[in-house]
């Protein structure tokens, strides 16, 4: 016979210890039993990614699921929670050792992202941004600016918030209008940016602003600091989910920058947006596999436990045949996610699409396995006490950010078409 089990608030806020451990049996022999062996995310993994693991998840179940709910519903930006989780390395995750980071692979990225987002999707989601920040100042500045910024970013002592989308150009970043007009030594900075994560509480700017004409060409790459004259926040914006998060308008009036605050060459900037947004992509759909991965967990825990007409849900053979679509779905986005990565951290000719893939392929299915596990919660999922309405929430925006999953499959069109 099963033990006894608490009541139907088995989620991470009605009993969030008990219900974060559930994730951590995947890695002993008692997770190899039922459904947990046949979606182990530890599966296929070196040693050493299964220790990256094994960190992150016992960190989200210790620091960050516990949290999760209230973060959510006082919207708390984690600081602290954060900055612990940089002390294991997470700041600066695939930023080179010589200036704070952890010089670990895209795919060793993936695997972290997906780990702590089992705990809290939100805060994860920000820190995969701050990452994706840190790497590009790493990547594309040179040694004085990646000493002076990278140290502090990979500690999470300062945050770093990422400015490419504009109040007028969304999908269209090529076409953004905040200009940058050199004056001697410096560059006069005006414009706005629309919906940036950490917007007004981080400390660090990485902006996209056009030094010259029309069209990609014309873009280049500043890095702002809080507390730079001219630099204002419009008001923190309510939103549906990723409200451990805050997201502002970022406005520029007459900034002051220095020339020497500029990543790469004039004109280079849209390349590295791009750049950046390649790793982006594939972070944020690993944000969305641990948001899946725990909504199979409660499903499966909350088919075992609730009864209708008189037996559990579990033996409704509809809904095994749709909790193992929604497994299928999870290992299906997992494996196309961790290809990209490999790509990507390889150098392939075709990495750019295969992390658009990714990202399409892995958002919009794993959102369809949250939102699965919520109805089959039935009235209970649409409770706060219960975690599933929050990862649908916090995932729902991940097919919208970091390109939509719309431009994703013009992406991939564009490439097969022109092959």
């Amino acid at each position: 016979r099963r033990p006894a089990r608490p009541g139907p608030a088995m989620a991470w806020r009605g009993a969030p210890v008990v219900a974060a451990r559930r994730l951590l049996l995947l890695r002993g022999p008692a997770g190899r039993r039922g459904i947990a062996s046949c979606i182990d995310p530890s599966s296929g993994l070196t040693e050493e990614q299964k220790e990256f693991q094994k960190v992150a998840l016992d960190f989200a179940a210790k620091e960050m699921a516990p949290h999760m709910a209230e973060w959510d519903e006082k919207e708390i930006f984690p600081v602290e929670t954060m900055r612990k989780a940089a002390q294991l390395g997470f700041g600066g995750i695939y930023v080179k050792p010589d200036v704070g980071g952890s010089g670990l692979s895209r795919l060793d990225t993936s695997i972290i992202f997906e780990a702590l987002s089992t705990g809290c999707t939100s805060t994860t989601a920000y820190m995969s941004i701050h990452n994706m920040c840190v790497w590009m100042i790493d990547t594309f500045g040179n040694e004085e600016q990646r000493r002076r910024f990278c140290p502090s970013l990979c500690s999470m002592e300062k945050f770093a918030s990422y400015c490419l989308t504009e109040p007028g150009s969304g999908s269209d970043a090529a076409s953004l209008l905040t200009s940058a007009q050199r004056k001697g030594d410096t560059y006069v900075l005006n414009g706005s940016k629309a919906f940036i994560s950490g917007g007004g509480d981080t400390d660090v700017y990485v902006v996209m602003c056009r030094t010259g004409g029309p069209g990609p060409k014309g873009i280049s790459c500043l890095v702002l600091e809080k507390g730079t004259p001219g630099l204002s926040f419009g008001k923190k914006e309510k939103k549906v989910g990723w409200n451990s998060q805050p997201t502002r308008a970022v406005i520029f009036e007459d900034c002051v920058v220095p020339v020497g605050n500029r990543l790469g060459a004039e004109g280079q900037g849209f390349n590295i947006a791009m750049k950046g947004l390649n790793g982006g992509r594939i972070n944020i759909a690993s944000c969305s596999l641990g948001a899946a991965h725990a909504s199979v967990l409660l499903a499966q825990e909350h088919l075992t436990v609730r009864k209708q007409f008189g037996e559990p849900l579990a033996n409704n053979q509809y809904l095994q045949f749709r909790l193992a679509e929604m497994a299928t779905r999870l290992v299906a986005a997992r494996l196309m996610v961790r290809n990209a990565a490999r790509a990507l951290q390889e150098g392939q000719e075709d990495a750019a699409v295969l992390c658009s893939m990714a990202k399409l392929f892995a958002t919009d299915e794993c959102f369809v396995i949250c939102n699965q596990a919520l109805q089959m919660h039935g009235g209970y999922g649409y409770l706060k006490d219960y975690a599933v309405q929050q990862f649908v929430r916090d995932i729902r925006v991940h097919q919208i950010l970091e390109g939509t999953n719309e431009v994703m499959r013009m992406i991939v069109a564009r490439n097969l078409l022109q092959g």
